[in-house]
């Protein structure tokens, strides 16, 4: 009954006539209000993939095999299939909520047969590694940002954008609020922004975490006090260049890339220190609902899907305890 209302309304006679392009320019005006500057940014790129092939159907009239047709276009332009899962999600999205608003009948993005995303071998730091790694780092600019990551597994803009009314020592806890992010437009500035899902988190570090954070803030101190009214954290963030301003993100990967070619890597990414808290995590003991909140993952399912060769070794660990443990136990009998 309701749909049949709508159907004779004066905005549903107006949408027979709607392209796919029309839809867009009202759904990101009118829909995207609770949607972060970064994430509408990414979804107007997306619709630079998706209007060239779709804008000028009627939005009423678009069938599967055309939005199909936009995922062989996408992939003759080489996109990688995780690319072309985004820009679908777009598509989908906006695409749903032109079903809520009775504009269409099906959401024709519900079926289509996507590319298979590969997830790449993740490139993680065993003890050796680590070691070797920590060795190398010392005395180097960054060395307390990359040490931070590896026994904490924040994301490096996490790290970037800790702030130091964040960080309890006296709890020894650390709450992950935001992110040091570059604004996605020319000239854009660093500024601190939410999180990935926007689920602010508190860690419990390690004693020798909170024990390195405490010298490096008494090091930080000395800059400031060197550098006077020059002193540039404005933002009062814990990792900071020697005169206070913020650390950028392509510097911290340049120095990272040529540490990762010394140790013998040079496919290891900053991402991949993150990899390897979360495998020693795992290896160490932490259950998958606790890794998942460490790590700020939206579902424990996600973490599974990442880490799940690790906990694959752990069952076969646990296996072998089992045995032992029956084979005392049939010798006692």
């Amino acid at each position: 009954m309701v749909r049949e209302h709508i159907k004779e309304s004066k905005s549903y006679r107006a949408a027979k006539e709607m392209t796919v392009e029309d839809w867009f320019d009202i759904w990101q005006k009118d829909y995207l209000i609770n949607v972060k500057p970064s994430t509408v940014v990414s979804y107007r790129q997306s619709s630079g993939h998706i209007l060239p092939v779709l804008g000028e159907i009627r939005l009423q009239e678009l069938e599967p095999h055309m939005v199909q047709h936009l995922i062989t276009v996408l992939r003759e332009k080489d996109l990688s299939p995780k690319t072309i899962h985004n820009v679908h999600g777009v598509l989908h999205r906006a695409l749903q909520q032109a079903l809520q608003n009775f504009y269409v009948d099906f959401n024709a993005a519900d079926f289509v047969t996507l590319p298979r995303v590969e997830r790449p071998e993740l490139e993680v730091l065993d003890v050796a590694g680590t070691k070797r790694f920590l060795r190398y780092i010392q005395g180097e600019r960054y060395e307390d940002v990359f040490r931070f990551i590896l026994f904490t597994g924040v994301r490096e803009g996490e790290a970037l954008g800790l702030t130091w009314d964040c960080v309890d020592f006296a709890k020894g806890k650390i709450m992950i609020k935001r992110q040091l992010q570059r604004e996605k437009k020319r000239g854009g500035k660093y500024v601190l922004a939410s999180l990935k899902n926007d689920r602010p988190r508190k860690l419990f570090p390690a004693p020798q975490v909170m024990t390195e954070l405490e010298r490096y803030q008494r090091k930080q101190l000395r800059w400031r006090l060197r550098t006077g009214s020059e002193w540039k954290n404005t933002m009062n963030l814990v990792f900071t260049q020697d005169d206070g301003a913020h650390i950028c993100a392509p510097t911290i990967l340049r120095d990272f890339k040529r540490i990762a070619a010394q140790i013998g890597q040079p496919a290891l990414r900053i991402h991949d220190l993150r990899h390897s808290y979360a495998v020693a995590a795992l290896q160490a003991g932490d259950d998958i609902k606790t890794l998942q909140y460490n790590l700020g993952h939206a579902t424990a399912a996600f973490t599974l899907d990442v880490y799940g060769h690790c906990t694959d070794d752990m069952q076969r660990a646990s296996s072998d305890r089992m045995a032992e443990y029956i084979s005392k136990i049939m010798a006692i009998g």
